[in-house]
């Protein structure tokens, strides 16, 4: 049965995250993979799970989330894309569809992923709050020092327990992680762009960084008490959780991990299209042969921040 990877852009403000919410004597949440799932089934004429890689919260937007489903869809896979926006609301798209491997994990195979947290600052009569992208930014009558937070960030890169940058019931097996890079820059006057790529994050975790960056760049902590606060492994010790409509979800990636957030590249460590997919040693390939893992090596991601793509993790639904 083909197996399709889907590339999800959305604004996720009128969503109530991305997992698909069924309360108990009341009516479906509207979600990000409802919806999805809705106009996937309506093009193909059957209802399929669609599993997206990552359960972004209420609130929260993406440009590069990942989902994959299995079924045979006539369309070509070129128009596969086209034909599933045509179904979706106007504050989602389907940027990219593919044909993948039929043992492809959304969430086990992810290798790396990136967050960025948008602020405005120094908002007040003379500089006004934001109006048009006024649910893409979290707006602060604050000025904060971009030098500070910068000098913050440096320290929050390695491979440690990250239980100070969580919520308490995270609900994860471990909470080690590996955090590859983490920038903060100005791409604007009174505008900050928090960017942050990693293994994989907990629940609420990005926002927690980002208040806690956003307390180093008010002055109220700093810079070199981030060792401190990441050592602690305790959740008061960090800044506040930052309002969700500042961040969004830029790419997850499935080749080698990306240790940086800038970087550029296509992803084809699944794509059949492109002479032939990156599957698990001993699996068949598209000629019927057997091949080997042509991803990167488990070895060379630490061993307890790979434990969140293990069987148990990867069917974890708590939102990031």
């Amino acid at each position: 049965m083909p197996r399709f990877k889907l590339k999800v852009a959305y604004d996720g403000t009128e969503f109530h995250g991305w997992q698909r919410q069924e309360p108990k004597n009341a009516a479906p949440l509207r979600t990000v993979q409802g919806v999805v799932q809705e106009a996937v089934a309506e093009l193909i004429g059957q209802r399929v799970d669609v599993v997206g890689a990552s359960r972004t919260d209420t609130g929260v937007h993406a440009v590069g989330q990942v989902a994959a489903f299995t079924a045979e869809v006539r369309v070509p896979v070129a128009r596969l894309a086209n034909a599933i926006s045509a179904r979706l609301p106007r504050d989602v798209q389907i940027v990219e569809a593919i044909r993948v491997h039929d043992t492809f994990n959304p969430i086990g195979d992810a290798r790396s992923k990136c967050y960025r947290y948008t602020i405005e600052h120094t908002s007040h009569p003379h500089h006004p709050w934001p109006l048009f992208d006024r649910n893409l930014v979290f707006a602060t009558p604050h000025t904060l020092d971009l030098d500070r937070m910068q000098r913050a960030a440096g320290h929050l890169v390695g491979t440690y327990d990250c239980a100070s940058f969580t919520q308490i019931d995270h609900g994860r097996t471990t909470t080690v992680r590996s955090i590859y890079d983490c920038v903060v820059r100005s791409p604007a006057p009174r505008r900050i762009e928090i960017e942050i790529c990693a293994s994989g994050f907990l629940y609420n975790m990005v926002r927690i960084v980002a208040g806690t960056l956003f307390e180093v760049g008010r002055g109220r902590i700093e810079p070199g008490a981030i060792p401190e606060i990441r050592d602690a492994r305790d959740r008061t010790r960090a800044g506040p959780t930052l309002p969700p409509q500042g961040l969004c979800l830029r790419w997850i990636w499935y080749g080698a991990p990306r240790m940086k957030v800038g970087e550029e590249g296509e992803d084809t460590a699944w794509d059949i299209s492109k002479g032939g997919p990156a599957v698990r040693e001993g699996t068949l390939g598209t000629n019927g042969t057997k091949v080997n893992d042509s991803r990167t090596p488990a070895d060379e991601i630490p061993a307890e921040a790979r434990a969140e793509s293990t069987p148990e993790t990867s069917r974890d639904t708590t939102a990031e």
